[in-house]
């Protein structure tokens, strides 16, 4: 099993370019479809941890449910992170997780400067 996972969702153009950007570095990634397996409050809490940011700093504002459930008026931590346990649709991506950091995708430099001690050059 890989030591990297990549929060994924496949229909995001930005998701998809960070998994190719590992791939195409022959790195090892374990893929996690964060929509089609929601991550429980602990899971998301931990991340939050991981990736030294708040709970709104890992949130898709711009997402219609984010204004439905009139997200920038909660200032709870609990409350805005089981809103993203609730709707995994809120959860900013890719997120790439190694050895206990992580980091969002945006940009998909970011990942690479995670992982570069994993890439190896390809052999002909």
């Amino acid at each position: 099993m890989s030591n990297i996972q990549i929060w994924h969702n496949p229909r995001c153009s930005k998701s998809r370019n960070g998994l190719n950007i590992l791939e195409e570095n022959g790195i090892e990634v374990e893929v996690v479809k964060y929509l089609d397996t929601p991550h429980s409050q602990e899971e998301i809490t931990n991340l939050l941890k991981m990736l030294g940011m708040n709970a709104r700093e890992l949130m898709r504002t711009k997402e219609s449910i984010y204004k439905e459930l009139d997200l920038k008026n909660e200032n709870d931590e609990g409350k805005l992170i089981q809103a993203m346990v609730e709707n995994p649709k809120l959860i900013e991506r890719p997120i790439v997780i190694k050895e206990g950091k992580a980091v969002i995708g945006r940009p998909i430099e970011n990942i690479m400067e995670l992982v570069k001690g994993d890439t190896h050059p390809k052999s002909n």
